[in-house]
């Protein structure tokens, strides 16, 4: 049934696990887990005010599926961030489809992360 309402709705079918909150990622990254952030705006998104997570690559949506072989290279847990956690909702779907299997969408975006008070760069 939920495959069927996400189809109907065109949103991407994804795990509970497959989101973190701003706190977690942000203890894992003062952990010095082995954590890729990837900002999937566009660059003008990523490089504008008021910025982006600190240490974060940005590679748009739409490069993304040319980009999966490199992100699985680097055998590192994989957060998606953008604006809000919508596109980074649609990347998760399309890395999880292409085999990647550590990647989680950070609930709430770069506006969920200023929101908690934390900088960008």
């Amino acid at each position: 049934m939920n495959a069927f309402l996400s189809r109907l709705f065109h949103r991407p079918r994804m795990d509970a696990s497959a989101w973190i909150e701003v706190d977690e990622l942000q203890r894992r990254l003062a952990a010095g887990d082995a954590v890729v952030l990837v900002d999937v705006r566009q660059p003008e998104e990523f490089t504008a005010p008021p910025g982006h997570l600190p240490g974060a690559v940005n590679m748009p949506l739409a490069d993304l599926p040319g980009r999966v072989r490199e992100l699985a290279a680097r055998r590192q847990s994989v957060v998606l961030v953008c604006k809000t956690d919508r596109r980074s909702a649609l990347a998760a779907a399309e890395l999880f489809a292409a085999g990647l299997r550590d990647v989680a969408v950070l609930r709430g975006g770069t506006d969920g992360w200023r929101r908690q008070g934390r900088p960008l760069e």
